[in-house]
């Protein structure tokens, strides 16, 4: 008689968790909407980027400023584009952290 002992056991762990999980209020998280409008995009001229890795360099800088939720650097045009969250931090302190890194850097228009 053991199975039918362990399938009523199984079912009522499984009720149990069910049933425990019902308790436990939803998390509720930001809409994409909220998430878009709490961040901001900035755009900055950067100096002194003459190889394939100074835009490693810049981009690890800049995403190591609170804040910052995403960075591409263009070699070419030598700029980067920041997605940042305005409550966290400034263009300013953004700006601070690539010339802190030896490439200045300059919010475009």
């Amino acid at each position: 008689m053991k199975p039918p002992l362990i399938l009523a056991a199984l079912l009522a762990l499984g009720a149990f968790g069910w049933s425990a999980g019902m308790i436990v209020a939803p998390v509720t998280a930001q809409s994409p909407a909220e998430t878009v409008a709490a961040t901001r995009t900035a755009t900055f001229a950067i100096e002194n980027m003459t190889c394939a890795l100074c835009p490693v360099t810049v981009k690890k800088a800049l995403q190591g400023v609170n804040g910052v939720s995403a960075v591409r650097v263009d070699f070419n045009s030598k700029t980067a584009s920041v997605v940042f969250d305005p409550a966290l931090t400034t263009p300013e302190a953004i700006a601070a952290a690539s010339t802190a890194a030896g490439y200045p850097a300059a919010l475009k228009g």
